[in-house]
């Protein structure tokens, strides 16, 4: 086991990394921007290093000063978090050339599965159900004409590397295909360098679940079932829930098991997520895998019992997984909104500021994963989360009774945040029925009122 790692990230997840650390009485160092100077989970740590000014560009994803940091501090091992460069093979490539351990897949894996077209024509070697979409990288307004006529409108382009619904655009005609293929290529090669994107049969109306995957260094893969990450907001996730609540056992267990054969295929270990979409007869399809621990992952872990941090550390030190297929169990539901700090009233406007009063909900069946306190100051240059409530109760309907108790006691000032959405949301009878898909916050809840 390792003796000490360094955090390469910050908030929320650089906690819940410190924590995990303690836990197996590991030695831990974090790094920091210039925006997170003074931020109290800086303490927690044993030591916290500076690796540039709040722009991202030139600290958290600067790996020069991410490696440097990791050597000043003794380090044998990075924890990377979500964001950043955790999905980034360069990245773990150059830890394992300096000496250090990459808490994350296999560089090999990255790169198969980190682009969305070789994602795809891994799964269909794994035999894993895949959306209708073009053999490969689109590379002329002719031959996205010709796809998107033979497998008919709407479609969806989408980059081929990156992800978080950048380089994504629908296109319901002919009249409005090019346009908006040139717009995400635009978007894209802003975004991840990379203007690349592919063409695939848009789905109407469906739902978004993914599948939690664990796997060690000698092939041992197993999944810790399923999440619901359908309610979304342009393509950002806002609630997550396991099991879900509309998906047949045998789909269920169809989709989980299609989850570990791409898995296989690939030759991932690590903790990562399949993601697939389910259509309105619940068929599967596999759309992408997300090569890191998730920010929803506190719902599996409630549900399986299974601590996902601390099993990403110790496949990195080059144990086995301690878990079969077997062991691993659904009990109860659990249910996670994300907090951000925007304005829901106000076209989702980020709201970044000094916290004035940061009073949290407790209780049997509350989970709390958040970095801020009263007096927090929340800068303005990175994602607006700043909290993730958790409920976990036997029953769904006793998780919804006390999420709505939980917002009720949740109170912050100072900024503005999604608190008020969530109240809203888990009043709906619709979501209440299990009745939503991706499109279903922006076609319910956010309709102008008349």
């Amino acid at each position: 086991m390792f003796s000490k790692i360094l955090v390469a990230n910050r908030g929320e997840i650089a906690l819940r990394v410190i924590r995990a650390c303690r836990d197996l009485g590991i030695e831990v160092a974090v790094v920091y921007s210039e925006a997170d100077r003074g931020a109290p989970y800086l303490e927690l740590a044993d030591q916290a290093i500076c690796i540039g000014p709040a722009v991202s560009a030139k600290s958290y994803l600067l790996i020069p000063r991410i490696i440097a940091a990791a050597e000043v501090t003794g380090a044998q091992a990075i924890h990377p978090g979500y964001g950043f460069l955790s999905e980034n093979s360069k990245f773990a490539e150059q830890c394992r050339e300096s000496g250090l351990e990459f808490i994350g897949p296999p560089v090999e894996a990255m790169d198969r599965l980190g682009n969305k077209d070789k994602a795809k024509a891994v799964a269909r070697a794994a035999r894993v159900p895949t959306v209708p979409g073009s053999e490969g990288i689109i590379g002329s307004d002719e031959e996205a004409l010709r796809f998107a006529r033979s497998v008919g409108f709407p479609v969806l382009i989408k980059a081929a590397a990156g992800g978080g619904g950048r380089g994504m655009r629908l296109a319901r005609d002919e009249a409005s295909l090019l346009p908006a293929l040139h717009q995400a290529r635009t978007e894209a090669e802003a975004a991840f360098k990379d203007g690349s994107v592919f063409i695939e049969k848009y789905l109407d109306r469906p739902r978004h679940v993914e599948v939690q995957l664990l796997g060690d260094r000698y092939g041992n893969v197993i999944h810790l079932f399923e999440r619901d990450c359908s309610l979304q907001r342009r393509h950002q996730k806002l609630v997550e829930e396991s099991p879900s609540p509309c998906l047949p056992d045998a789909t269920r267990t169809a989709m989980c098991e299609a989850a570990v054969r791409l898995a296989r295929e690939a030759g991932y270990y690590s903790a990562g997520t399949c993601e697939f979409l389910v259509d309105q007869d619940n068929n599967f399809y596999f759309i992408e895998v997300n090569a890191r621990i998730q920010v929803e992952h506190p719902v599996t872990e409630l549900v399986t019992g299974v601590d996902l941090i601390r099993e990403q550390i110790r496949v990195a030190a080059g144990e086995r997984l301690r878990y079969s297929q077997a062991d691993i169990v659904q009990r109860g539901h659990a249910i996670e909104a994300r907090i951000n700090a925007e304005d829901p009233a106000n076209d989702f406007r980020p709201s970044a500021g000094t916290v004035t009063t940061w009073r949290p909900p407790g209780g049997p069946g509350v989970r709390l994963d958040s970095h801020v306190v009263t007096g927090y100051r929340v800068p303005p240059n990175y994602d607006s989360m700043v909290a993730k409530l958790l409920v976990h109760q036997p029953t769904r309907a006793e998780a919804f009774a006390v999420m709505r108790r939980a917002l009720r006691e949740f109170i912050v000032e100072g900024i503005h945040t999604t608190i008020p959405l969530h109240k809203q949301i888990f009043e709906n009878p619709d979501f209440v029925a299990g009745r939503v898909d991706t499109t279903f916050i922006e076609r319910e809840l956010m309709r102008p009122r008349s």
